[in-house]
Formats: structure tokens, sequence, C-alpha cells
């Protein structure tokens, strides 16, 4: 019977299983049309996260306790691993911009984690979701270097320390390369979390082989073996692309603070 199922499920959509839809967008309670407007399951999945980060940062340090217990600590090791970082990246004078860039690390971090449940939904594998934070930090830090250095942020595009003869084509080259910078600072970030979902769902759909034919006693164990291994690999890359976004915007923001080559 089951081999009947798959043979006609085979037959009609051409595949038994599809990797990718995980990542499509629906409407929270029913329906087919979605607007602006309208809870999604991404709408879910994100207040779920904005609720972890209140409970890991209120909750958990509101007894600010002298021996901290795990949850404080937890809290205490994020708020100084960022704190250390930003410092580290863009001076002194990037550490007002500290809550700007703790909050969006917190809600990658939480986000790449929440998503790495079972039914969870990775609000951090969708362009969109991505894309609006990038745009974010480029307008920020737009905005901040032309506030603070004048006309004297274009000195960002010029490279004083190049042959003069081969100046204006470097200022080219960084002009383009400073308009890319959304697209490649959200297109890392969504493309790898997207791309370790699919392949753990891959490897997942080779494990019910066992009750399908004999090839399956060595094929399921298999898949299990890789799915456990895809899992360790996505949990440390969840926490590798919230690091990697987060300096990226304290190296974008050092290029506004200090744009001279």
């Amino acid at each position: 019977m089951a081999t009947a199922e798959v043979a006609t499920a085979e037959h009609s959509d051409g595949l038994v299983f599809h990797p990718m839809d995980q990542f499509i967008v629906k409407p929270l309670f029913g329906g087919e049309t979605l607007a602006w407007y309208t809870p999604s399951n991404v709408t879910l999945w994100m207040g779920v996260v904005v609720l972890a980060v209140i409970a890991l940062f209120v909750l958990g340090t509101r007894g600010r306790a002298t021996i901290p217990s795990r949850i404080q600590s937890v809290a205490e090791l994020a708020y100084g691993f960022v704190h250390k970082m930003v410092e580290d990246v863009t001076g002194k004078d990037g550490l007002k911009f500290f809550p700007y860039i703790f909050t969006v690390f917190c809600f990658i971090v939480f986000s790449n984690f929440v998503g790495l449940l079972p039914k969870a939904f990775t609000t951090t594998s969708h362009i969109a979701v991505t894309a609006v934070m990038a745009i974010a930090v480029f307008v920020t830090v737009t905005v901040v270097g032309f506030v603070r250095n004048g006309a004297g942020f274009l000195s960002l595009f010029w490279v004083t320390s190049a042959p003069l003869a081969l100046r204006p084509v470097l200022a080219l080259i960084e002009v383009i390369s400073y308009f890319v910078r959304p697209v490649s600072h959200s297109i890392r970030l969504a493309g790898n979390m997207m791309a370790g979902h699919a392949v753990i769902k891959v490897f997942a759909a080779f494990a019910p082989l066992i009750l399908l034919s004999g090839i399956g006693l060595a094929v399921t164990p298999l898949s299990i073996l890789a799915i456990t291994a895809m899992y360790g690999l996505e949990v440390l890359v969840a926490f590798i692309q919230a690091y990697v976004f987060t300096i990226l915007t304290c190296v974008y923001l050092k290029d506004a603070l200090h744009p001279h080559h």
C-alpha cells in the first residue's frame, strides 16, 4: 500500500517530498490571500523570537544576582561579547550605536536557533526579512557618514594610497562595492539558513525508506546519521551567521565614522 502511494506521488508531482515547502509563507488563520497586514507564520515566529529575547534579557536578569544564574550568565556573556566586538571594530565612537547592533544580533541569533526547533519557521531564511535589516544598516551607516563627516564621507571612495592614475578606477569600484553591500549582506544570511534546512529535509526524506524496501535497511541509518551531522553543523552556522552579519555591520559603521583610507 505504501509503495503504491509513493508511486502515485512520483507520477503526479515528480517528487515524493518537497524540501522547499518549509519556506512557504502562509496566512496564520487560513485562507490563501496574503497582504502586508495579514498575520502569517512569519509574523508568528517573529513574535516568538521577540518574546524569547525579552525573557532572556528582562526576566532572566531582573534579579541581578552577584552570583548569576545560568540565564543571567548567558545574558551577560552575550552583552559582553557584542559590546567588545563593537568597541574593537568601531572604537569608542561606535559604542553609542551598541543598543542597535546588539538588538540586530539578538534578533538574528534567536531567529536562527528557534528555526531549528521541529515545526518552527526560520524567518531569517527569507530574503524579505534579511533585506530589510541589511537596508536598515545601509541607510543608517550612510546617514551617519554624511552627518558626521559631511562631504568628507566621500573620501571613503578615494584611495589616496593608490597611484593617481588608478584612483578614478578604484573610486568606481569602491562605489559599486558600497551599493552592493546590502545585497551581499542579506543574501549571505538568508542563503546559508535556507540551504542548511533544505539539506536536512532532503536527508529526512530517505529515512522512511526502511518501510518500503530492503535497501532501506542501509539507507535509513545513513540518512539519520547525516541528519544528525547536518543538525550539529546548523547549530554552529546559526551562531556564525549572526556573528558575521553583526561584525559586517560594525565594519560598515567604522567606515562611516572613519572614512579616510
